[in-house]
């Protein structure tokens, strides 16, 4: 049977339509708030909600909101007394099934609910049994991806690859909270979303908070929620990302941005397992499991008093190195090929691979952005290109120079005759005072990401002479 749940507070309309669905084969229960229909939901499961877009304690936008953050295998109907073309559209762009508008009518509404548990059922099984993303190119590598309804991440075959992907699998089924250490663009939420699909709490939510781009002031509202009322501006109950996480996970992305006072309220939190949203005297017990990021050396936070060790030591039960993907050697081909069969996919385009100066780029090339640059440049790279294979015309000028200056550097170090050590060189003063200036300028341009302004600059010379040095040495 299926089951419906009904949040509305006006009593009468949702006695009628508890009559009415439970006559038509619908297991029912209601809700008069929003806070009244989370408790419910979180002790049984729904294949739909029908939810009144105005509640007295908050409106069917959070309401909305929420369900599609805490439980995304469960429908969502919202119903209005008043009709609004920009509001529908909003909320079905959020997630929501349909919008319905007051007076209700019978036949109307059962045949949208009965099309809108369909279509969940549908989606709930592309959750479960998730379409690989594979090229022609990649199919021969047969890389490891980690899946389960999220955003893809390749792992690949290198030797950091299987270590990592090694540590995923020891890890992801105990309860033990993990700190991911790596640069940004190295794919740390991804792995997070990975530990959590391998975890027995895969059923249960996902929920990601990124700790950099909170204020002092929010941090706590975010962190633990508040009740209507509880400071100027609080109109509604917000339930916030501890309460949000129950049963599942919670992600703190770029934990070491957090003000030392958000620290000593979280450490209260994680250890004893309890909230309390400001403004309330409840405390609501917690079964959460805690990943956190950084791309700090949180010792040295610790050191300079900016990070609590007492937290540092919560969330450090087991610590993963994300490799940067410069250490990643051949999987960043094995990426690239995954990131071109998406932009194909997103573009409707048919681009079938590189040509072999591109794939010399895409290995030589130290990608200081990581996995989220490689992304981005395929993408660009694929709008680009106009015939079967990217050329090196579509790919950034960073890139393509840096792959030059790299292969101007193995000439100059190149050693004569196959000996040890750098080629024997003219020995005049010319000569070496040449050599010295070409190699500062190819590791000032390094330094600054290919910045011409920046490393004319730091060259205390004009953008003109450092363009005609770089046309000297065939780098315009």
């Amino acid at each position: 049977m299926k089951k419906i749940l009904i949040v509305d507070d006006e009593v009468n309309i949702g006695l009628l339509l508890s009559k009415f669905l439970s006559r038509n084969g619908f297991e029912i229960k209601t809700a008069t708030s929003g806070t009244s229909a989370f408790d419910i939901l979180s002790k049984e499961t729904f294949n739909l909600v029908l939810c009144d877009f105005r509640l007295e304690d908050t409106d069917g936008r959070e309401v909305l909101k929420k369900i599609k953050l805490l439980y995304p295998r469960t429908g969502v109907i919202i119903i209005t007394g008043y009709s609004d073309i920009k509001l529908a559209v909003e909320l079905i762009k959020m997630g929501a099934y349909d919008y319905i508008t007051k007076p209700l009518y019978p036949d109307e509404i059962l045949n949208t609910i009965n099309k809108a548990i369909e279509t969940q059922q549908a989606l709930n099984e592309e959750l479960d049994n998730p379409t690989p993303v594979t090229t022609e190119t990649s199919k021969s590598k047969e890389p490891k991806k980690i899946s389960g309804g999220f955003d893809e991440y390749v792992i690949g075959q290198s030797s950091a690859a299987k270590e990592l992907m090694r540590q995923i699998e020891l890890v992801a089924p105990t309860n033990y909270s993990v700190i991911l250490i790596g640069e940004s663009g190295t794919g740390k939420e991804s792995v997070a979303k990975s530990i959590h699909m391998k975890s027995n709490r895969r059923d249960k939510p996902f929920i990601a908070m990124d700790c950099g781009s909170l204020t002092k002031e929010l941090a706590g509202s975010e962190f633990f929620g508040h009740e209507k009322g509880s400071f100027t501006g609080a109109l509604y109950t917000k339930i916030g990302h501890f309460e949000m996480a129950n049963g599942g996970t919670l992600f703190l992305d770029e934990v070491g941005n957090l003000s030392y006072e958000i620290q000593a309220a979280l450490l209260r939190t994680v250890q004893e397992r309890k909230v309390k949203r400001i403004g309330s005297t409840k405390e609501i017990d917690l079964d959460v499991r805690i990943i956190v990021a950084t791309n700090e050396n949180l010792i040295d936070a610790i050191a300079k008093g900016k990070f609590r060790e007492d937290l540092y030591h919560r969330f450090n039960e087991f610590g993963i190195y994300m490799p940067p993907l410069r250490e990643r050697g051949k999987d960043i081909l094995i990426f690239a090929e995954h990131f071109l069969s998406a932009a194909n996919a997103e573009l409707n385009r048919d681009v079938k691979g590189f040509s072999e100066e591109v794939e010399e780029c895409i290995l030589t090339y130290t990608w200081p952005g990581n996995v989220r640059e490689l992304k981005n440049v395929m993408r660009r790279a694929v709008l680009l290109t106009e015939g079967d294979y990217i050329l090196l015309k579509a790919l950034p000028l960073e890139i393509s120079t840096f792959t030059k200056l790299s292969a101007l550097e193995n000439i100059l170090d190149k050693p004569a005759g196959g000996g040890e050590g750098r080629r024997e060189r003219k020995l005049d003063l010319k000569n070496a005072a040449l050599e010295a200036e070409y190699e500062t300028i190819l590791k000032v341009l390094k330094e600054v990401n290919f910045n011409k302004t920046k490393a004319a600059k730091l060259l205390n010379i004009d953008r003109k002479t450092l363009y005609n040095k770089m046309k000297a040495i065939n780098l315009e």
